[in-house]
């Protein structure tokens, strides 16, 4: 139980940092930039619905795949918007096993198995670091809306430098920066994003990419919210595959938005977590 419960505490934080990925079984369409003039009516609409919902409360069933390890476990998701996202992995259904904690300023990573933890700033990473992945970027990824590296929120003006191609029903939004390509796939009907891909593209180590697929909205709040997560991470060295099932979503506050550590638990490094991690291939 314990080495599974590594497993998810180190490929949970890969998983939400990485975000310079981008893989799916078939190729999704990438409008060239420049192509198209961005539709910032409906870049808007899209944004605009993720700040009615400011609290996120919901039950998580996870389901991951590294190799030939495969474990499926149960937890919590608390959002509250612009501030923070925990995330409670259980044992047993009823122990929580790890906690992890991404606030504007911090990331933690708390291993209650093994009583150790990490904390440290985004800078403090290098992948994300490396990559422009803040707060605001996995907050957009969890709520399904659109984000620019090194912005809090993209304004209308800094949409202009997306891309738009309509295909149908579906519109193609993407956004070009150094070796980043950023792509949306959404529904233009109901201004739902369906996929979000990012790929880094690095000529002596190859690309590193993320799927983040969205299914299944619910009404929270009167705004539709996903409840069904399906997210893919591949490089040279690693391939994870991570389904998350929210229940029970809620608007609800009046939980702690700050987790203080045990002065008992053991502070690890970055390096220590990554190295953990490739030593359970």
């Amino acid at each position: 139980m314990k080495t599974l419960i590594k497993i998810i505490l180190v490929a949970m934080p890969l998983l939400l940092g990485s975000c310079s990925l981008f893989k799916k079984t078939a190729k999704a369409p990438v409008a060239q930039p420049g192509e198209v003039t961005a539709d910032t009516t409906l870049l808007g609409k899209v944004n605009k619905k993720d700040t009615q919902n400011e609290y996120v409360v919901s039950k998580v069933k996870f389901s991951l795949e590294k190799g030939v390890q495969e474990i499926t476990l149960t937890g919590n998701l608390r959002m509250k918007h612009d501030d923070v996202i925990q995330l409670q992995l259980m044992a047993f259904g009823m122990v929580e096993a790890a906690r992890m904690e991404f606030t504007p300023d911090y990331v933690l990573l708390i291993d209650r198995i093994n009583k150790q933890f990490l904390k440290a700033t985004y800078a403090e990473v290098d992948f994300l670091r490396n990559q422009g992945i803040n707060f605001y970027t996995l907050q957009a990824l969890f709520r399904a809306t659109f984000f620019m590296p090194g912005k809090n929120h993209p304004s209308a003006s800094d949409m202009k430098s997306f891309t738009t191609e309509l295909s149908g029903s579906e519109c193609v939004v993407s956004y070009e920066q150094n070796h980043m390509l950023y792509t949306w796939l959404t529904d233009v009907a109901t201004n739902q994003i369906k996929m979000a891909n990012i790929v880094f593209r690095s000529l002596t180590a190859g690309n590193t990419q993320l799927s983040w697929d969205y299914q299944d909205y619910a009404i929270l709040n009167k705004v539709a919210f996903p409840s069904r997560h399906y997210v893919t991470v591949t490089s040279q060295d690693i391939s994870v595959n991570l389904t998350m099932n929210l229940s029970y979503l809620k608007n609800k506050s009046g939980w702690e938005t700050r987790t203080k550590v045990s002065d008992k638990y053991r502070q690890v490094s970055v390096d220590d977590m990554l190295r953990r991690f490739l030593a359970l291939g």
